[in-house]
């Protein structure tokens, strides 16, 4: 089996590695590290919850620990981060590398309705992670129930409200408290396993196999709440850009992994000396004294958890912007060092909302937990599509391997898929119809962008024309450079010739600047920019950036080096079309409508590529799509 071709990342020294781990584990591993607060307790105390006999736990138990070993350790461990879009992950980053090897709309729609249904996990794990870490609270004072859900919704508008200061101050905490939570989660369930060592049974597939067998379709329901220790799977997928793939795993094997397991054979050694600990089993394996400590350490380790879902937010909406499916938005940048440090303030309100929707709707993280899955099986579904894809036509993998193994994670995927899908209508709805709703914003605006598009290069006057004119008429010249932003590098800019007819003159020198972003995640310095002189003045510039860099066109510009060009700041003019969308004939339609208002509500192009605003001219022209 042969990875990718291409260039990786480089490998990190011994220090560096430390580094990367110790960084990684507050960021990556924080989703899945806090799943042991709700989903033992699911199986046994839900809604569906089955009775705590030996048999029922130690197949539980069996089900959880292989579900670790097959969907998260082979699964995105092994082979899902192979598929790595020159370093980067993630579901859009999969999505476009797919689409060079199999171009098509399928395939793209279903990477774009999987990037869609990740929102509705932003929203919901927080929630569910910060709930189910002050319920702790009810363990050994039941009269603090009343004040559960205030304090959660507290945390969670501090937890929102720092965003916008960035994480860099705090982010130096996440992994040193996460590695103190996995230590400690080990050492509450040795303490456990110590007194019931038969727990180790669980181990054998056997007891999950009999499970399953003995309860029927009442099995397949539990797989709901057992698919809870995997979620988070796709957050290990989703930040190999920032770690690389080499600590990812070392972290996993090295601690994680030892560390949920013990924790979960400590909860099923617990319910088989006392079952009654059903109603929260993971509290339950501390002693009074220590309860009080473990809610605070819970309530951070639930904090890190939702901070690196807020964060995946931001940078899967950076991706969105740049690879053209949604509007421009308003992006700040939180450091001054770090480049990944970013901050979406409209993301973050609609996450904070949304966040505190729910807790204040559900009550509990047990209600929340039927919400809870929906979007994540579905991801981890799509993702296995894309990866065989990717494993047959990119990498070359024969038929039945790729197949073989593509079926293996689907078989998978679908046993979990079935059960959280019976939850559509005690909650399960709600990620289905905010991946529905961002799904068609993503694609009503990728689909206007395209009809725009072609619009304005269907009625764009041919370059050489242009210039044909300008030779015959010798139009009055003004001191300057004059660039003319377009998306179409070979048509005449419309605010070229608004600015020719208006003013009846031209600028001694006449850039057409082309900006693309690649379906890469990184574009080079030396490959992000090309210059072409034409005639008359007039040269065609083509700027390159990848999905993941910042498109400033001025640091750009200043990077040329050209003894024929040379950029100044001072005498440069920027000029830009602003176009109003008009539907065709007067009828409008609901797309129409909202690509219209998606369209005047868009970030300006002045600040995305970071133009000096007194140097920009906006020249507006109107389309009927």
């Amino acid at each position: 089996m042969s990875a990718h071709p291409g260039p990786g990342p480089a490998q990190p020294g011994s220090k560096q590695l430390l580094v990367l781990s110790v960084a990684a584990l507050g960021v990556v591993f924080g989703d899945i590290g806090t799943s042991p607060l709700y989903a033992m307790r699911e199986c046994f105390h839900g809604p569906h919850g089955i009775a705590a006999t030996p048999a029922n736990v130690l197949g539980v138990l069996s089900l959880i620990v292989w579900s670790l070993l097959i969907v998260i350790s082979l699964k995105y461990l092994v082979f899902i981060l192979r598929a790595d879009n020159r370093g980067e992950g993630g579901i859009l980053a999969l999505s476009t590398l797919v689409s060079r090897v199999r171009p098509g709309a399928a395939l793209t729609l279903l990477g774009l309705f999987g990037a869609a249904l990740l929102y509705a996990d932003g929203m919901i794990t927080p929630a569910i992670s910060v709930l189910s870490a002050v319920e702790g609270l009810q363990v050994k004072a039941p009269n603090l129930e009343p004040f559960v859900v205030p304090i959660t919704v507290a945390i969670l508008i501090g937890l929102f409200l720092m965003q916008s200061r960035g994480t860099a101050s705090v982010g130096a905490l996440f992994g040193p408290v996460t590695l103190v939570w996995f230590i400690v989660i080990a050492g509450l369930g040795a303490a456990q396993i110590a007194r019931a060592p038969e727990v180790f049974a669980a181990l054998l597939p056997t007891h999950g196999l009999a499970f399953l067998l003995h309860h029927g379709w009442q099995g397949i329901v539990i797989l709901g709440a057992v698919f809870l220790v995997v979620t988070g799977g796709e957050a290990l997928y989703a930040d190999i850009g920032h770690f690389g793939i080499r600590p990812i795993r070392l972290v996993w094997f090295a601690l994680v992994l030892p560390a949920l397991v013990l924790n979960y054979l400590g909860q099923g050694a617990l319910l088989l000396r006392n079952p009654a600990a059903a109603g929260n089993p993971f509290f339950a394996l501390a002693p009074d004294w220590a309860v009080y400590p473990l809610v605070l350490l819970a309530s951070a380790a639930a904090v890190i958890a939702s901070q690196a879902l807020i964060t995946g937010a931001f940078s899967l909406t950076m991706q969105a912007v740049q690879l053209g499916f949604t509007p421009r938005l308003s992006i700040r940048h939180t450091s001054a060092s770090a480049k990944g440090q970013i901050y979406l303030p409209l993301v973050n309100w609609v996450l904070m909302f949304s966040c505190i929707a729910l807790v204040l709707s559900f009550q509990s993280s047990s209600n929340l937990a039927a919400a809870y899955g929906v979007a994540i099986t579905s991801t981890m579904l799509i993702t296995t599509v894309l990866f065989y894809v990717i494993a047959r036509w990119q990498w070359h993998w024969p038929a039945a391997l790729a197949g073989g193994l593509a079926g293996l994670f689907l078989a998978v995927d679908l046993a979990f898929l079935v059960p959280n899908f019976m939850k559509v209508t005690h909650g399960g709805w709600f990620p289905l119809l905010v991946g529905a709703v961002i799904f068609y914003l993503m694609w009503t605006w990728r689909r206007g962008r395209a009809l725009l598009a072609q619009r304005m290069k269907d009625r764009a006057l041919p370059l050489s024309a242009l210039l044909e004119d300008v030779r015959r008429t010798s139009p009055v010249r003004v001191a300057g450079t004059a660039f003319f932003m377009s998306g179409n590098p070979t048509g005449t800019p419309p605010a070229l010739l608004h600015n020719l007819r208006h003013n009846k003159v031209l600028h001694d020198r006449v850039v057409i600047l082309n900006v693309r972003t690649d379906d890469i995640p990184h574009l080079p310095l030396d490959e992000r920019l090309s210059i072409d002189c034409l005639d008359l003045g007039f040269w065609r510039m083509t700027m390159r950036f990848g999905f993941m860099d910042e498109p400033d066109v001025p640091e750009q510009l200043r990077r040329i080096s050209s003894p024929e060009f040379e950029f100044d700041p001072m005498k440069s003019s920027f000029f830009l079309g602003r176009e109003t969308i008009l539907p065709p004939s007067g009828r409008r339609g609901p797309g129409q409508a909202l690509f219209a208002w998606m369209s005047q509500n868009a970030r300006a192009a002045t600040s995305f590529f970071r133009l000096p605003p007194n140097s920009v001219v906006e020249l507006g022209a109107q389309v009927e799509i």
